[in-house]
């Protein structure tokens, strides 16, 4: 409802006798389409109106939408949000329409795994509806799984280089662009192993970006890559922020794939701090989740967790960039 006041309401009968207007309210009053608001207080006038009145918005007929929704869409469509909401189906019936056209004529398209913009322009004519415009609450009111339509999310491209594509092979995912750059042109200059192990791929994790980035693995990347066969080592930073990323990272696929910590380059980096002096290390940043669940140091012997974690508790942290290209050898 609306509310309109008395002057607006016979803004057109101005020329009117009092009289008529006073019945032409009351008119209103009795056809229902307006109602006093009596806390606006009466005009002083005989016969007395009140000074403000709801307008009634006469109830809409959805007979129509109702056997619409009953016998005109696809089975799969639910049906119980739009029937308790018809003004939600009179919205958002074009959108449900050619979903449900989509699901009539074209679901076999849905055996083929295509990214989210892709699938939406396919269902609807519009790349973004499901990411960025009504696409998401169109398909909960209709009782469909994002899922159910077969789609992928698509992040920033996965940087990686290969140097082989033997299998099985060792890959290494890396935290940040400086080593993942020293560490290919070490590849590059003929070298196969670091710190001991032979590396056939370079994987560029940008942080936290590879929490999302990982998500995409299997299919932005060569069979060879992605042979169950490989093994995954993961290094970043020595501060919570780079453990809570190997922890995480770990957490959402490793069902899927075994990350381990590469032994290897956090031994080195604790020798070179050892040299270089704790007071001399970086102080950690401000604000870092210090919550971890242990997995990464489980995959070291005591010695160097206690190593690791002093520098850590200590409120000093080990960059990646404390190795470079002459550190990356078997010798210490």
């Amino acid at each position: 409802m609306r509310r309109i006041s008395l002057e607006q309401l016979l803004l057109r009968r101005e020329d009117h006798s009092y009289g008529q207007q006073y019945r032409y309210v009351m008119e209103l009053i009795g056809q229902g389409k307006i109602k006093p608001l009596k806390a606006s207080g009466i005009n002083g006038k005989k016969p007395a109106l009140y000074r403000e009145y709801w307008l009634i918005e006469p109830k809409k007929d959805y007979g129509g939408y109702v056997e619409e929704l009953k016998y005109g869409l696809h089975p799969r469509i639910s049906l119980d949000y739009y029937l308790a909401h018809p003004k939600s189906y009179e919205k958002e019936r074009e959108w449900v329409i050619l979903l449900s056209d989509y699901l009539k004529y074209k679901s076999g398209s849905l055996v083929y795994k295509v990214s989210v913009n892709e699938r939406s322009f396919e269902i609807w004519g519009r790349e973004k509806f499901l990411s960025q415009g009504e696409g998401k609450s169109v398909l909960k009111h209709c009782g469909i799984e994002r899922a159910s339509l077969n789609i992928y999310g698509t992040s920033e491209p996965l940087a990686y280089y290969s140097r082989t594509r033997e299998t099985p092979q060792n890959m290494v995912i890396l935290e940040n662009k400086d080593t993942f750059y020293s560490m290919r042109r070490y590849l590059l200059d003929g070298n196969e192993k670091i710190f001991g192990i032979s590396v056939g791929t370079l994987i560029y994790g940008a942080g936290k970006g590879i929490l999302k980035r990982f998500e995409d693995f299997s299919i932005c990347v060569e069979p060879d890559i992605t042979d169950k066969s490989n093994r995954i080592y993961y290094f970043g930073d020595l501060d919570y922020e780079g453990i809570g990323i190997y922890e995480h990272l770990s957490s959402l696929f490793g069902q899927e794939w075994k990350i381990t910590p590469f032994a290897g380059a956090y031994d080195r980096m604790l020798k070179k701090a050892g040299k270089i002096g704790t007071e001399r290390l970086p102080n950690m940043k401000e604000r870092q989740n210090r919550n971890l669940c242990g997995e990464f140091f489980a995959y070291f012997p005591k010695e160097l967790t206690d190593k690791m974690k002093a520098v850590i508790e200590s409120g000093k942290y080990i960059p990646q960039e404390i190795l470079n290209i002459s550190d990356f050898c078997d010798e210490v």
